[in-house]
């Protein structure tokens, strides 16, 4: 079966993550200190992962992605990964990671057949890096960088554009995408910070950062997107790899949404800016079947809001977006 939700858009896409855990402090993301990370029996456990995906991907899901807080600060991934590669019906396996632990395992991710990388990374510059992350490990993350190059990984580049932050690095981080064959996204800041209070989000929008670059690379032009991409995509004269710009406060590209999330904690969200719709962990721990599951899951996608802006509505002023993005998974 194919599953598809109440606008008949298919969902094929589920983005889980593993671990509300991280190893920076950046601060679009979270606090510096007082963050609440949960504890073990809390999570979801490599097995009930392993049932989800299983369900998911007997629905129609062929892609996942890995996400955290950072996945790799989770204890034997690599052999929930070695589980999780052996699904037939996935097509695709890839992971957003920050780069601090990732180096080591890059062998065995490979041989996994797991090619796709997004990396986070949102200044090259050292010092602005740790003013960002608030830790000292830009080296750490730049080996690795390489070292995904070296090994012939599809890399991306994720890369929250802030005001008065990161904006003026902006050139420098799409000339990644002329010296060597990355794609480097910029992303529009999120009101995802944990801070529990809302933010003033800043004027870079996906309009602001696409003028920086039409502006000074020669035959700035857009390419072909893969289906239901959540970027548009760009090349220029010189480059070796792309540019990607993501509108992911404005929500340009809701109408074609593949995705859907599953907390570290086993919740299900049909959208980022929305709310939890369905505790998959409770329904397993009840003892819930799969058939049983399955009707549940079915039930919440056939009430998807129609993009982001309706989900952000839905939650109402009592619920407002205050939480970490290491809670949801990105």
């Amino acid at each position: 079966m194919q599953l598809k939700d109440n606008f008949d858009r298919p969902i094929k896409y589920l983005r889980l993550s593993v671990t509300d855990r991280c190893n920076l402090r950046c601060f679009y993301c979270m606090p510096e200190e007082g963050m609440h990370f949960l504890p073990k029996n809390q999570l979801l456990s490599y097995e009930e992962m392993l049932r989800i995906t299983d369900i998911y991907s007997g629905m129609g899901v062929n892609k996942i992605r890995i996400t955290g807080g950072e996945p790799f600060v989770r204890k034997d991934l690599i052999h929930f990964l070695e589980k999780l590669s052996k699904n037939p019906l996935l097509n695709k396996i890839s992971i957003t990671t920050n780069g601090i632990l990732t180096k080591a395992f890059l062998p065995q991710l490979k041989a996994l057949g797991i090619h796709q990388i997004n990396l986070s990374l949102d200044s090259i510059d050292e010092q602005n890096f740790k003013k960002i992350t608030r830790r000292d490990v830009f080296t750490t993350v730049m080996d690795t960088f390489y070292q995904l190059l070296a090994d012939g990984f599809q890399v991306k580049i994720n890369a929250v554009i802030m005001e008065g932050i990161n904006d003026h690095e902006i050139l420098d981080l799409a000339n990644l995408a002329r010296m060597h064959p990355v794609s480097v996204r910029f992303i529009e800041e999120m009101p995802f910070n944990g801070s529990g209070k809302s933010k003033k989000l800043n004027t870079w929008n996906h309009q602001k950062i696409h003028k920086q670059l039409e502006s000074h690379f020669i035959n700035f032009r857009k390419i072909t997107a893969p289906e239901n991409s959540t970027s548009a995509n760009y090349t220029f004269d010189g480059a070796s790899g792309n540019v990607g710009i993501i509108a992911a406060h404005s929500r340009t590209f809701c109408g074609t949404c593949d995705r859907i999330r599953i907390t570290s904690t086993g919740e299900m969200r049909n959208c980022l800016y929305g709310h939890n719709v369905l505790n998959l962990k409770k329904l397993m721990r009840e003892g819930c079947n799969d058939s049983e599951i399955k009707t549940q899951i079915i039930d919440v996608i056939q009430q998807r809001a129609k993009d982001g802006f309706e989900a952000e509505k839905l939650r109402g002023q009592l619920n407002p977006i205050e939480e970490s993005m290491s809670v949801i998974g990105g």
